[in-house]
């Protein structure tokens, strides 16, 4: 049975591993066992502190003596750093890893980074509330990729993060902003996020704290919280986020101290010492075979219960492998062998836990251990930071509420005015970065209100405001983290601030925990910045001045005012919303809009859909309809993100390859093979780029890809797919199946060997952009996605637009497509539609793009302004104007773009629409999408749907019933100028 069970930990340790590297770990754990002795083996369990902080000297006090003592004699087997200067920190690692007869495990609590434990030399990350308020999990990614680079710079192997508990108890005292907040979505996806941008470069991921630390009122360092929740409730909610990532593989978990009588009722018994909670729920309920830690058993959480320890031995019984701090080694190891003299716990237990131990090292490099080297290394470790803290905050930063026009944007002038701009500093006593942009940029006075201030002064300060300035910016600075006593926010401070909201045209920046803002939840206009310092401040300003946008969404509830995800969308300042009549609409005459679309829901053309009409650069109407599927389980929100089939054919695509030309890096009169060597030698080497643009290469419309690797049933082949993913299979084509990485050359073969039609006959073709998307890939040396990401998506602005939308967002910010029968055989929501996209991983030139509505305006109207959106050039005019014209004697095309039927005029079913003009540029999509642009009326057309739900492209009601054409039309119809 130990046998077994020491097998499947091997699968799980090393499930992207081949069965050689396998096989290594295994002999490399039982050669190093046979060479401990029975203390040693205990030891391995145990990783133990190297430093403390003296609050009151603000200097840290290093165990480095006691620790090699114990490594001498024990031979523990793992160490937590905590503060220190980087430098000292990774000359005492290296010493005691020269000693250590056996490698250690070096580990930290650096949730925000490194800097959360070396403050003073390196800057910390944004806590993990900040980055929950951003919208796109890929930075969840990128952010876990920085603190593992900073994680193996110093010399460690893991990193008790991400924190994966949802925060749904505001007054939480330990959590709180360590959370990625409340939804118990957001949090699993960017805890996976986080997890894998670590685990991916090289440090192991620790998910904590199980099974759920976010409902508590007490902080466990100090006493045992108590969760009275059903298992019902539990499964629901706090268990959520671990279950997908424990099927994510997380590589360890942190057990919390918690007393929940749900899963076991045992008194003062926390769930770090429960094996109700350690091995019933978790290892056995779950499935997790991971590396556990404890919480640290120096809390009093545990420690007040079980001292002197007993905690250790506790630990063990309930399952864990590694004990997190647990005080006096000697007397623990005594504890231990004295239980297992008394049979509750054995040998074979030590052995199994001391192999797991032993195939991490393994696994995260320590048979191969090389010296820190010391040089450069606070400038190495805080090199990324900054510009991580930047990104974060410009994504981040959350616009709660407006009212007052004057503040959005609020420029610099170019000439101040005098007793205009006035900047009142809550909780700070000289100048911050931000005020002193607000004395540069704006020639403010500056006041100042700490919190030992009383009220005698708010009075005459109210009124002195009030009379002298026209514009007010209060920013609340050096607020508590934690929510004890209002986070230590005066209450002559709060009425300040209440007062001026009230009473002045004031805007307010709330610089740290979003919780704080109960305070102001009737403030006109006010924005949640999470934390306060000077890039957050700074780029505040920046938000304030509309050289950025807000793109956050508050990742908690705050008060009835400011819910989960409220957040006013970024369109306020770049497509400017207004009323239909003001943007050359007649109101009227757009109301037959709702009766078509609601017609098209009612009888089944699409349970749902979103509209948009941008008139004149301005957003005149933009209305969600209908549900995401029949049910009518959730309804369409303006911000649901949708597949869009074929758009992604110049939204992607056409426009990368616009660029391209921009750039003279391709020339529409070359070949395929001047670009794609793999092309060279077959009948599609000298396929000419221009008439790939407009479909006339002669290319087969559609390869059903997929129908080789099913069998008669449908069902897909277990020699070309997996249900997990590994090094073999990584392709994700769906939930639970991946495709055999070898087969992506299969289908460029197939592409290859595809019958040609003769060059000149228009076949609209998907493998077009295949070959296009392509291009741009050996062109720009970027895959498609990053390149139309840094190229046109981030510098626009967009939050949505992008694809693998799994990755970066909620799975309830996501519409489904089709519940495919045959070939992925499940609803799909978040993978592309199109299955040959699917199969390239979710990025092909012709397939693979999500958006909401917005995302794709912006992205029209920078086409529609001629390659400029917002002060920026992204294309140049010329280019623009050439892409979109008729280049085809034998069909409507433009290079890349789907154009008006030339005969429109006399056609029974004018296509796209009777009135769109000859200039007007756009595409559909398969899914149920459209968007087009006419540079004649100035005009966007974005018609968003899953009408392939849930039965796929056999429901043509959509088409038949001429949806999009008759809301095309009745734009036209209604407008005045």
């Amino acid at each position: 049975m130990r046998k077994h069970y020491l097998l499947l930990l091997v699968i799980v340790l090393f499930s992207k591993f081949s069965v050689a590297q396998n096989s290594a770990a295994t002999n490399w754990a039982d050669s190093v066992f046979k060479t401990l002795s029975d203390e040693e083996r205990i030891a391995q369990l145990m990783v133990v502190r190297l430093s403390t902080y003296d609050a009151k000297t603000k200097t840290a006090i290093f165990y480095d003596k006691q620790v090699e003592e114990l490594i001498k004699k024990y031979n523990v087997g793992g160490i937590c750093v905590f503060q220190g200067s980087p430098v000292k920190q990774a000359n005492i690692i290296n010493a005691l890893q020269a000693q250590a007869k056996t490698p250690i495990l070096m580990c930290i609590d650096a949730e925000w980074g490194v800097g959360m434990r070396m403050i003073d030399s390196v800057l910390p990350l944004p806590r993990q509330m900040m980055l929950g308020a951003v919208s796109d999990a890929g930075i969840a990614y990128e952010y876990g990729k920085i603190v593992a680079e900073q994680c193996k710079r110093v010399g460690l192997q893991v990193n008790y993060a991400p924190v994966v508990d949802v925060n749904n108890n505001p007054n939480n005292p330990v959590i709180n902003d360590r959370s990625f907040g409340e939804d118990k979505y957001k949090v699993a996806l960017f805890g996976i996020q986080y997890m894998k941008g670590m685990q991916d470069n090289g440090v192991m991921a620790c998910a904590k704290h199980f099974p759920g630390h976010g409902d508590v009122s007490v902080d466990s360092h100090y006493d045992l919280p108590v969760i009275n929740k059903s298992m019902a409730q539990l499964d629901s909610l706090e268990l959520y986020p671990f279950k997908e990532i424990f099927k994510a593989g997380i590589g360890s978990v942190m057990i919390a101290h918690l007393a929940i009588p749900a899963i076991d009722n045992t008194a003062n018994k926390p769930t770090s010492i429960s094996k109700n909670n350690v091995t019933e729920l978790m290892r056995n309920q779950l499935g997790y075979q991971g590396l556990t830690f404890t919480d640290a058993l120096e809390m009093q959480g545990v420690k007040k219960f079980y001292p002197d320890g007993a905690a250790s031995v506790e630990s063990l019984i309930a399952g864990n492998d590694m004990l997190c701090l647990p005080g006096d080694v000697p007397l623990a190891i005594a504890k231990i062998k004295a239980a297992i003299a008394d049979k509750k716990l054995s040998w074979a237990d030590i052995e199994m836990h001391c192999k797991k131990v032993l195939l991490a090292k393994y696994q995260y490099g320590l048979t191969t251990l090389k010296p820190i080297n010391t040089d450069n290394l606070t400038n190495d470790l805080n090199s990324k930071v900054s510009a991580m803290r930047k990104l974060i905050a410009e994504n981040a930063l959350t616009l709660l509420q407006k009212t007052d026009d004057v503040f959005f944007p609020l420029p610099a002038p170019v000439k101040p005015i005098a007793n205009d701009v006035v900047y009142v500093s809550v909780g700070a006593s000289s100048d911050n970065a931000f005020a002193k942009r607000m004395r540069t940029d704006y020639k403010a006075d500056v006041f100042y209100f700490n919190y030992n201030q009383d009220a005698a002064r708010i009075l005459s300060t109210v009124a002195l405001i009030k009379k002298r300035y026209k514009k007010v910016i209060i920013g609340i600075h050096n607020y508590s983290r934690t929510p004890a006593n209002n986070f230590g926010l005066s209450a002559a401070a709060v009425e300040l601030v209440t007062q001026l909201q009230q009473q002045t045209t004031a805007i307010t920046f709330v610089f740290g925990n979003p919780y704080a803002i109960k305070n102001w939840c009737s403030a006109k206009n006010i924005i949640a910045c999470y934390e306060d310092d000077a890039i957050i401040q700074n780029t505040a300003i920046d938000l304030l001045q509309g050289k950025i946008t807000a793109k956050g969404k508050l990742p908690v509830t705050v008060c009835d005012n400011y819910q989960y995800g409220s957040g006013i969308a970024a369109a306020g300042f770049f497509l400017p919303r207004t009323n239909p009549d003001e943007a050359g609409l007649d109101p009227v005459k757009l109301n037959v809009i709702d009766s078509i679309v609601n017609d098209a829901i009612e009888k089944g053309a699409t349970p749902g859909g979103v509209m948009l009409v941008v008139k004149n650069s301005k957003i005149a109407y933009h209305k969600a309809y209908g549900h995401y599927t029949y049910d009518k389980a959730e309804p369409v929100q303006l911000e649901s993100v949708f597949d869009m089939a074929s758009v992604t054919k110049i939204c992607a695509t056409t426009i990368s390859v616009m660029k391209l030309y921009d750039e003279g890096k391709i020339d529409l009169k070359k070949t395929l093979g001047d670009y794609l060597p793999w092309v060279k030698g077959s009948n599609k080497e000298n396929l000419l780029i221009e008439n790939i643009l407009l479909h006339q290469a002669g290319l087969v419309s559609y390869i059903p890809f997929y129908k080789e690797t099913i069998d008669s049933a449908g069902n897909p082949s277990p020699k070309y797919y997996a249900t997990t993913a590994s090094d073999s299979f990584s392709i994700r084509v769906a939930q639970n199946l991946f495709m055999r990485n070898a087969w992506r050359d299969t289908l460029y073969q197939r592409i290859l060997q595809s019958p040609l039609a003769a060059t000149g006959k228009y076949i609209y073709s998907d493998n077009d952009f295949i070959f296009l998307g392509k291009i741009v890939e050996a062109v720009s040396g970027q895959t498609l996605d990053e390149y139309a990401k840094t190229t046109f998506y981030t510098p626009l602005g967009l939050t949505t637009t992008g694809f693998k939308p799994r990755e970066r967002f909620t799975l309830n910010r996501i519409i489904p497509t089709e519940r495919e029968k045959n070939f992925r055989q499940q609803l799909l929501r978040g993978d592309v539609h199109d299955p040959g996209a699917a199969m390239f991983g979710g990025v092909a030139g012709h397939a693979g793009l999500f958006s909401n509505a917005y995302d794709l305006a912006v992205i029209m109207q920078m086409l529609l302004n001629g390659g400029s959106f917002n002060g920026k050039k992204y294309l140049n005019t010329e280019t623009v104007k050439l892409f979109t014209a008729y280049h085809s004697e034998i069909s409507r095309r433009g290079y890349g773009f789907d154009k008006p039927e030339k005969d429109n005029a006399t056609r029974p079913e004018p296509y796209p629409t009777l009135s769109a003009s000859p200039l007007t540029f756009g595409h559909t999509g398969f899914t149920g999408t459209c968007t087009w642009a006419d540079p004649a009326h100035q005009l966007i057309f974005i018609f968003l749907s899953n009408r392939v739900n849930p039965e796929g492209g056999d429901n043509r009601k959509l088409l038949n019933m001429n949806v999009r054409p008759k809301i095309h039309e009745a734009i036209y119809k209604a407008i005045v100028y």
